[in-house]
């Protein structure tokens, strides 16, 4: 018979070493189900229900961050292939998608031409050959020199940069877009949409310094689509998504099986950003990383948009290697504030979660704050 004493005892060992036990184990997460393509439908439905009324904001149909490339060393070393990217603006999304190579990508921008300029991009993405191909269609001119798989990204634009427009060639791939979008995809785009087709994609064919090599790789405002492209890193390693065959490869698949979704939202809009979050905790997903450019610096200008921003992003799915993607003219940390002039930015990095513990704790109150939290 055993003593009274000693069951007691033997229950609450028991006890604590199962309550141990529970404790170590990780919590239990749903497995990723992301999808390995969406069909149209779904894809169109995605892009419709997701977003939210267009807002104002100057359009450009490109990026003028140069240092765009300089974190993306540190993008990768701590983060496998995989995953989920979440990017704001026009081409700077497709490198960042090239260097982390997501299983999924949404790109929420507040302006419709911005997501209609997506559209384009995947129109020629899907119908493209290789990188010269894709130039050749994206800006209606062919090359006047030789290219092949090998050639560099500065080789590709400087082969394009004698290069006449080809009225006849743009009206030929205008057409084109719009049956790949609107006879093939069957994208339910109104009217007003396609206008802006014509309007977006006219403005490759007319743009005349798009291939030059001007000051602002130094630090003016403007910059080129070729500075653009041809830039690197701090270590001087090509990283664009035209740097290489490979890069351009990994864009353009994700194009092809409909996994690069663009929406129409606001940052701090009820909608958009929610909607996302929740179809990534439905598959089971996590946020890799959320390129924001400067964006932020506007919510903090605006009431309390900031806080709704952030409210938004307390509802992804997010894990330590969760990392936001910003554009500040300035920095803390390592090397004193260095203020830069209106047209440069320097690419920095902060780790979601900490920005998220120190909104909801109001240890984050003001822009100043989260570029201290950003190296």
């Amino acid at each position: 018979m055993i003593d009274r004493r000693l069951a007691v005892s033997v229950s609450i060992g028991c006890a604590l070493f199962l309550t141990a036990l529970i404790c170590s184990v990780p919590s239990y997460q749903a497995a990723d189900t992301l999808p390995r393509e969406i069909a149209d439908d779904t894809f169109w439905k995605m892009t419709s229900e997701y977003s939210e009324d267009s807002g104002s904001f100057r359009f450009e149909y490109m990026s003028n961050e140069l240092q765009f490339q300089y974190v993306i060393p540190r993008l990768k070393e701590s983060r496998k292939p995989g995953g989920v990217y979440l990017g704001v603006g026009p081409e700077q999304n497709f490198t960042y998608i090239a260097a982390l190579q997501p299983k999924i990508a949404f790109i929420c921008d507040i302006r419709r031409q911005n997501m209609i300029e997506h559209l384009i991009y995947k129109a020629i993405f899907e119908m493209s050959s290789d990188r010269a191909d894709f130039l050749t269609r994206l800006f209606s001119r062919k090359p006047t020199a030789a290219l092949n798989e090998k050639s560099t990204a500065r080789q590709m634009f400087q082969a394009f940069r004698t290069a006449a427009p080809d009225a006849e060639m743009f009206r030929e791939n205008l057409q084109a877009i719009k049956n790949r979008l609107l006879k093939e995809h069957r994208f339910q785009l109104t009217r007003t949409d396609q206008e802006s087709v014509d309007f977006i994609y006219k403005i490759f064919f007319d743009t005349e310094n798009v291939f030059g090599y001007s000051a602002s790789i130094s630090g003016g405002y403007g910059a080129t689509y070729a500075e653009l492209m041809a830039a690197t890193d701090e270590q001087g390693q090509a990283r664009s998504y035209l740097a290489t065959e490979e890069n351009f490869r990994t864009v353009q698949d994700l194009e092809r099986r409909n996994l690069i979704i663009p929406v129409v939202g606001d940052f701090s809009g009820p909608k958009t950003l929610r909607s996302i979050g929740r179809y990534l905790k439905d598959h089971g997903a996590t946020l890799t990383a959320f390129y924001t450019s400067n964006v932020e610096q506007y919510l903090f200008e605006q009431g309390d948009d900031w806080k709704h921003f952030l409210t938004n992003i307390s509802a992804f799915p997010l894990d330590a290697s969760s990392v936001f993607i910003r554009s500040s003219h300035y920095s803390f940390g390592e090397q004193p504030p260095r203020q830069f002039n209106r047209g440069r930015f320097i690419q920095l990095l902060s780790p979601m979660a900490e920005v998220v513990k120190a909104f909801n704790t109001g240890q984050l109150t003001n822009y100043e704050d989260l570029i201290r939290m950003s190296k």
